[in-house]
């Protein structure tokens, strides 16, 4: 249950603010969303969390190219083996991704829908797993999955060319997601889980909160955090080093 996240046994006081986006996250998780349902979604949060500890991906990651490593991953078992694949490479070396790797997936059969929204809950189970890790706590039990059958709807505004996966442009946004960048500028990072517009609404409900609400990244007369706008940017900076994240 969603629920289940408290972080009473944390050393630090946490904001009850966060806690509640934590919880929205993990209610989000158990459902059905447009392309995959609640228990292929809860599934793939679990090989997530598999994939950090899988022999093959280490020793990729390790490795000049992970094309030179073959094998097989360490997986739970829940998932078809080209989703497996999927999830492990995005978790553990995904600043080597290429066009060509996704190319094949697609031409293999797996929806471009299907891709984004695995991308998305991928992104958000490691955020606040990695939350929890710096608390020194365990990662939350993961929520039972709930009913429901996926949407499978695409955006009709949805158009090839900003990234490997169709996105949704700002003056491109039709009715039936009319609120895709409420509270949002529509800026490229805004637009990369677009082909999926819930989960543009999800990742930038938790994204608010454990960084800033778009409204206020540029109003450097005011500090909304206890960190100023200089000391979340310092610390932002040096992660997306780390992590080879060249946005």
């Amino acid at each position: 249950m969603a629920d289940d996240i408290t972080y009473e046994a944390s050393p630090l006081d946490i904001d009850e603010e966060i806690v509640a986006a934590h919880r929205r996250a993990w209610a989000r998780l158990a459902a059905a969303g447009a392309w995959w349902d609640g228990a292929t979604r809860v599934a793939i949060a679990a090989e997530a969390r598999q994939a950090r500890a899988c022999p093959l991906c280490r020793e990729r990651k390790a490795a000049l190219s992970p094309a030179m490593v073959e094998g097989t991953h360490e997986s739970l078992g829940d998932l078809p083996e080209a989703l497996v694949d999927v999830v492990h490479r995005i978790t553990t070396d995904q600043s080597r991704l290429t066009r060509s790797w996704y190319d094949a997936l697609i031409t293999d059969g797996m929806a471009e829908g299907e891709y984004v929204e695995a991308v998305a809950v991928i992104a958000n189970v490691t955020a606040i797993d990695s939350f929890a890790e710096a608390l020194d706590m365990p990662p939350h039990p993961l929520p039972a999955p709930q009913p429901g059958i996926p949407t499978r709807q695409r955006p009709a505004g949805a158009k090839a060319g900003l990234a490997w996966v169709p996105t949704v442009a700002p003056e491109d946004v039709g009715a039936g997601e009319a609120d895709l960048y409420d509270g949002l500028g529509g800026a490229n990072i805004h637009r990369a889980l677009s082909l999926v517009p819930a989960e543009v609404k999800g990742f930038f409900d938790l994204d608010s909160i454990h960084y800033l609400p778009d409204a206020v990244l540029r109003d450097f007369a005011n500090e909304y955090r206890a960190l100023t706008h200089a000391q979340i940017e310092l610390l932002a900076a040096r992660v997306s080093a780390i992590n080879q994240c060249f946005y």
